[in-house]
């Protein structure tokens, strides 16, 4: 059995994403859902290497990105939990989400109140 997960990316004239929108019919996602950034990796175990595949749209704000990244490593750690049964490392990754948005939340207003 096979399923199918669809990305359509429509860039503008420089190439640069203008719309993602993705579905996954099998999943029961028929419609196609707007994103405005994916962060995609996949695993080459004959090359034993990650590949990726980062995309986000002009109309991604950086109070976004920050979240979107807390939310994925947040996210990676739980699937790291579920992989590998190792909760230190989980919880040390789930700390490091807090610390990052922290972090980047304080950078962000700084440049902010620069401005």
């Amino acid at each position: 059995m096979k399923s199918t997960i669809n990305i359509n990316v429509e860039l503008d004239e420089e190439k640069m994403p203008e719309t993602i929108e993705w579905n996954a019919p099998d999943g029961g996602v028929d419609d196609l859902q707007k994103a405005k950034a994916i962060l995609l990796g996949l695993w080459d175990g004959d090359q034993k290497s990650a590949l990726r595949i980062d995309l986000w749209t002009k109309k991604m704000m950086v109070d976004e990105m920050n979240d979107f990244f807390y939310q994925t490593f947040f996210g990676m750690a739980d699937t790291y939990l579920r992989a590998t049964k190792n909760a230190e490392l989980s919880n040390e990754l789930k700390e490091f989400a807090k610390s990052f948005l922290k972090k980047a939340s304080d950078a962000l207003e700084k440049e902010n109140s620069n401005n």
